[in-house]
């Protein structure tokens, strides 16, 4: 099915665009979103680091408390999704290597 494209979600897409630090984040995703869209969001972005590290389902769930069925979509979009989770996930492992180094 896929989002669909509006200019609805082009403007909040471009106004995540122009945050410019997790400060900002934190003020602007705290007025935006409840603290329990926050939490799913993160924990879903956790869940994809684990299970693309090689964590088992069983291990995710035990580290996030989330249910299987959480990790099963995460899976999916990881395996047949759009590759999203795969692209932030690579620049992620990219500024941690450049901040280590």
């Amino acid at each position: 099915m896929g989002l669909r494209h509006s200019e609805q979600t082009d403007a909040l897409f471009r106004s995540i665009l122009a945050l410019t630090s997790v400060e900002e984040c934190y003020a602007y995703f705290e007025d935006l979103c409840t603290m329990k869209e926050v939490r799913d969001l993160s924990q879903r972005l956790e869940i994809a680091r684990l299970l693309d590290e090689g964590s088992s389902y069983q291990q995710a769930a035990s580290l996030t408390g989330v249910s299987s069925a959480t990790i099963g979509r995460v899976k999916r979009c990881l395996d047949y999704g759009t590759g999203g989770y795969r692209m932030i996930l690579g620049r992620m492992k990219e500024a941690d290597a450049r901040d280590d180094g």
